[in-house]
Formats: structure tokens, sequence, C-alpha cells
């Protein structure tokens, strides 16, 4: 019995365990797409009729995680994500008061860079 509540507690860990690479990202997206696909069940046919996106390309992102931006957010916008992949950049993220300080004032700035300044 503890060897089972052991085994509960490191699943609960892996579940926050955070991807460090674009691949493994792409495929938890990947994932969560076809879960939600299947919750509202629809088949990968009809989320290809509903999108515009072809049916092997749906197979190829539900397997593999490959996918054209584009052809994501047309799926997105079939199962009723959009907001979801608008907000992606939605807010300002920092990782300390330094960048937040640079975040607040360059809010209005509409280019990485001035116009003198060489890139």
């Amino acid at each position: 019995m503890a060897k089972y509540t052991n085994s509960n507690n490191i699943l609960s860990v892996l579940e926050g365990y955070t991807l460090n690479n674009a691949d493994d990202i792409a495929q938890q997206i990947a994932e969560s797409f076809r879960k939600r696909r299947v919750e509202k069940n629809i088949t990968r046919q009809r989320i290809s009729e509903l999108s515009g996106v072809p049916l092997s390309t749906v197979a190829r992102f539900e397997q593999k995680g490959r996918i054209a931006f584009e052809s994501l957010v047309r799926l997105a916008m079939a199962l009723g994500y959009a907001q979801d992949v608008r907000a992606l950049f939605g807010s300002s993220k920092f990782d300390t008061m330094e960048e937040l300080d640079m975040i607040r004032r360059k809010s209005g700035d509409k280019r990485a860079y001035t116009k003198n300044q060489k890139r």
C-alpha cells in the first residue's frame, strides 16, 4: 500500500514537470488538442472540414506535434480556443524586478531598438 502512495507522489511531481524544449512543448500541445477534440466527439475528418486544415496535417500534428502556426490557429478556432491563442503573448512576463522596470519603461515603444542603434 505504501508503494502505491509513493507512486502517486511521484506522478504528482511529474505532472508539474516543466517542459524545457520545443519538441516536448509541441507534443504536449498536440496531446491536449487531441483530448479536447475527443471530448467534443469530433473526428479528425470533421475537424479537418471545420478548420480547412488537411486531414494529413491534423494526423501529423496529433502524432508528432508538427504543424504550421496558421494551421494551429485554424484548429484552435474550430475547437473554440481562438482566445487562448490570442492570449499567448498577451501579458508581460518578467523574471527580475529589473526586467519589470524595463517592461514598464518600454511599454509604449513599437520597436526593440532605437533608430540610431545598430542591430
